[in-house]
């Protein structure tokens, strides 16, 4: 067995995430949680949810989202080697990441910089544009 063999049987949400090294800090694990871009099981959750093996959990890490599977509980954080064991990641979610990747790497998803700035004539173009569309009061 490995290092993160645990000395409970559960262990709140927001430690595991710390420990599973998804986030660098449990207080920044905790306002992912309570901001909604963590759901575990389908649904969202509290910070104080107590994880449990074979659970499923979406989470935001940086620009992709994860899904992944509990496989061990652990309230040690330990290295990454160790840490990687304790979840298994959904080839769905390994695809989708691979490819949102190579879009952000070919500036697709993001609003690519235009190639100048705008003449005299375009920028009136421009503000007339925003005038005439924004709201009336």
């Amino acid at each position: 067995m490995t290092n993160a063999q645990p000395e409970r049987s559960f262990i709140r949400l927001d430690k595991w995430l710390w420990t599973a090294r998804f986030y660098k800090t449990r207080a920044i694990a905790k306002d992912m949680i309570n901001g909604g871009k963590v759901h575990y099981n389908g649904q969202r959750t509290k910070s104080s949810k107590n994880a449990e093996v074979g659970a499923k959990i979406r989470l935001r890490q940086g620009h992709d989202d994860r899904e992944i599977i509990v496989l061990q509980l652990s309230g040690h954080r330990q290295s990454a080697n160790v840490a990687q064991t304790l979840y298994e990641e959904t080839p769905e979610s390994i695809s989708k990441r691979i490819i949102n990747a190579e879009a952000r790497r070919l500036n697709i998803l993001n609003n690519p910089a235009p190639d100048h700035k705008p003449d005299k004539k375009q920028r009136r173009q421009i503000m007339r544009f925003k005038e005439y569309s924004a709201p009336k009061e």
